[in-house]
């Protein structure tokens, strides 16, 4: 299964795709959405950008599912809310496709993929070269995204054996058909 991850930002979203074959990992690509061509106060165009990048991402790698991170709330309010908007428009882009989506904080990702919540950007960094067998370190972005697809490969293959037991199975948050929740 191919998966997706996305590590938003107004600046730049990082975006990371990765090959699940049973336990194996593979990397297909990643890199980031740069928004930077757009003038700093235009954020209609910012948020085009990402909505339209993300729509190539999904189009050139056709990835099966999607992850995003949770936004957290900033010691700034503003910059939390374009933050926000940012990740909306990477959402928006990705159930535009019809992709399922799975959400996780960056502590879940730091968890699953360096052991730790308090990892530092270089522990990540290096965690997902080490498990992709990459010959360098990916960027700070880039190594985020990936972080979310791994992070979100574990999960998958954990809930699927406890569905496959008689466990818990996927549950999804929220679905919206018609305008309406349901």
């Amino acid at each position: 299964m191919r998966l997706l991850g996305i590590d938003p930002g107004l600046q730049r979203t990082g975006f990371g795709v990765i090959e699940v074959d049973g336990a194996q990992l593979h990397y297909i690509a990643s890199g980031i959405i740069d928004t930077t061509e757009a003038a700093r106060g235009d954020l209609p165009a910012r948020l085009k950008i990402i909505f339209d990048g993300v729509c190539e991402v999904i189009g050139r790698y056709q990835p099966a599912a999607a992850s995003v991170e949770i936004v957290f709330v900033n010691v700034n309010p503003q910059s939390t809310l374009l933050l926000g908007q940012a990740r909306g428009a990477a959402l928006a882009a990705l159930v535009h496709r019809d992709l399922p989506v799975a959400e996780y904080t960056a502590l879940q990702m730091k968890k699953a993929v360096v052991g730790h919540g308090l990892a530092a950007k270089a522990q990540i960094q290096e965690m997902v070269m080490r498990l992709l067998r990459l010959p360098g370190p990916p960027g700070k972005d880039a190594a985020d995204a990936l972080g979310l697809a791994i992070t979100h490969a574990h999960a998958a293959r954990s809930l699927e054996a406890l569905g496959r037991a008689g466990g818990i199975a996927p549950r999804v948050q929220a679905r919206y058909r018609r305008g309406r929740a349901g």
